[in-house]
């Protein structure tokens, strides 16, 4: 590994060599003569110039929209795996790195919240008076959303959720939350097999933005979470609903990176409107706890790297075959292989 990597998230290159690493001294002499490449984020064609041919590559390689970068990798001759594409079945639940990383960002998410906001979350009373709790309304129900919940209801705020998807709702109430939507026939049918939301009709899109505009002017923190793989980031807040909002009150858009849930969200920013109201749009979210996004990532890494090697030989023995290398593999022998990605790779290298 490259010398100095950890450093961010608190681990010393003292702590790799104990664990059994060899540190060198930069990420090209790391990734020279490797069989495989474990990142964060997905390698830019120059840091895997010195890379084997075939060597594998695995990291959240954020494919959606990214054609030229998908070109790139197959060009540079490696086996390229999309973490995030992990399919949601039992035996990958370990390797998911969408709900490990979508969890810290949850919680984080509220932290956030916490520190822009000026006021105290939980409900206090005393000799000086009472304070009122903090009304916290989540919008998106998975992961992220649901770690919200619970991270502010732990604060001590007053919660309440929505989401499309109907299995959401016991899921938002158990944690002791107000679940909030439009119920409608829609609403019975909005989650893929796969567990993730559809995209909605515009006339349900209406009729949901009708119910929570009233909802969102009594809120003091809104943190927004909804994302559909491969597309824009829905709008679920206008900015006549921002404009509606208390001077003070926060919004925290965890999708700013794919374009925001929230009008007026600008990526990397904290943005305080012309009422006063904050609206966060911090990146990496999940890198804002870095120690602990490491921890977990790398076991997501380790679990799915185990399948990739044979137990008796201990050596590579990729089964080309397994659904799980099916679902994540991009790039092989110098193409682009993945059938979601196949016509946007090949246009790509032709340009």
């Amino acid at each position: 590994m490259a010398s100095g990597a950890g450093l961010a998230s608190g681990i010393g290159d003292g702590e790799y060599e104990g664990a059994g690493a060899s540190v060198v001294g930069d990420g090209a002499a790391a990734v020279k003569d490797a069989d495989v490449v474990l990142a964060v984020r997905r390698p830019s064609a120059a840091a895997l110039k010195g890379a084997k041919p075939g060597a594998l590559v695995i990291a959240i390689m954020d494919p959606h929209g990214h054609e030229k970068e998908l070109a790139a990798l197959a060009k540079a001759g490696v086996s390229s795996f999309a973490m995030e594409l992990m399919p949601r079945i039992t035996r990958a639940q370990v390797m998911d790195v969408l709900s490990s990383q979508a969890n810290l960002a949850g919680y984080r998410a509220v932290v956030d919240a916490a520190a822009e906001f000026g006021r105290a979350f939980p409900m206090m009373m005393t000799a000086a008076g009472t304070v009122p709790a903090a009304r916290v309304f989540v919008m998106g129900a998975g992961v992220a959303g649901l770690q919200a919940v619970a991270t502010a209801r732990r604060l001590g705020a007053v919660v309440s959720a929505t989401d499309v998807r109907p299995a959401s709702k016991e899921q938002v109430e158990s944690l002791g939350a107000k679940f909030i939507a439009v119920e409608d026939e829609e609403f019975k049918q909005a989650e893929t097999a796969g567990g993730y939301a559809k995209q909605m009709s515009a006339e349900y899109q209406a009729k949901q933005a009708a119910l929570t505009a009233s909802h969102i002017a009594k809120q003091d923190i809104v943190i927004t979470t909804a994302l559909i793989p491969g597309r824009p980031a829905p709008k679920l807040v206008s900015a006549e609903m921002v404009a509606s909002m208390k001077p003070g009150s926060v919004l925290i858009d965890l999708a700013v990176e794919r374009g925001g849930n929230v009008e007026g969200a600008v990526a990397g920013e904290v943005v305080t409107t012309a009422n006063g109201v904050k609206i966060v749009g911090h990146l990496n979210v999940p890198g804002r706890l870095a120690a602990t996004a490491s921890q977990l990532y790398a076991k997501n890494l380790y679990a799915f790297v185990e399948t990739l090697v044979d137990k008796g030989t201990k050596s590579l023995a990729v089964k080309w075959d397994d659904e799980l290398v099916k679902a994540t593999l991009l790039t092989k022998d110098g193409a682009v292989v993945h059938p979601g990605f196949t016509a946007q790779g090949d246009a790509a290298s032709a340009a």
